[in-house]
């Protein structure tokens, strides 16, 4: 089963939402967890997400809750991105920087393989290990500006020589 975190963070050039989600599950008691867990880390209730179409190959039927998702805006999307890169980042195993890629439209999107990274997840109250992504939305018009905010904002990019 593919289970997803989505979180949304906006910045500026000013970032608008930051969004967390969690990959589909069928399980209602694991989207029960991620709903709790997502709410947990972000400090705003999460809300479930449901199938918009019918998908046989994962048998997921229009309707079926398939993860959580919560958008952060102005304060607790500051908080967040801080809790992010001064806490979290830094606990992953093996950490050497996020990559440097943007979607070309001055938006970040980052996967996280484990939950337990943020210190709000109690790792003995957790069922199954989840990944989430974290979508960072800017107004910057292009990744050069984008990059040069999140660099600000302390994001450990692999290469710090690129773009400036």
């Amino acid at each position: 089963m593919i289970l997803t975190s989505l979180l949304l963070v906006v910045l500026l050039p000013i970032t608008s939402k930051r969004l967390c989600g969690t990959p589909n599950v069928a399980d209602k008691k694991l989207i029960e967890s991620a709903v709790a867990e997502l709410t947990a880390i972000a400090g705003q209730k999460a809300l479930p997400t449901f199938a918009k179409k019918d998908i046989s190959n994962f048998k997921i039927r229009k309707g079926m809750p398939i993860g959580a998702k919560v958008t952060l805006r102005q304060d607790m999307m500051y908080e967040f991105l801080e809790r992010l890169i001064c806490v979290a980042l830094p606990r992953i195993r093996d950490f050497r920087g996020v990559s440097d890629k943007f979607d070309g439209r001055g938006n970040y999107t980052l996967g996280i393989a484990e939950q337990i990274i943020f210190p709000e997840i109690d790792i003995d109250k957790i069922s199954k290990i989840m990944g989430m992504e974290i979508v960072i939305v800017t107004t910057a018009k292009t990744d050069e500006e984008a990059y040069a905010l999140l660099k600000e904002f302390g994001m450990p990019f692999k290469s710090s020589k690129k773009k400036h």
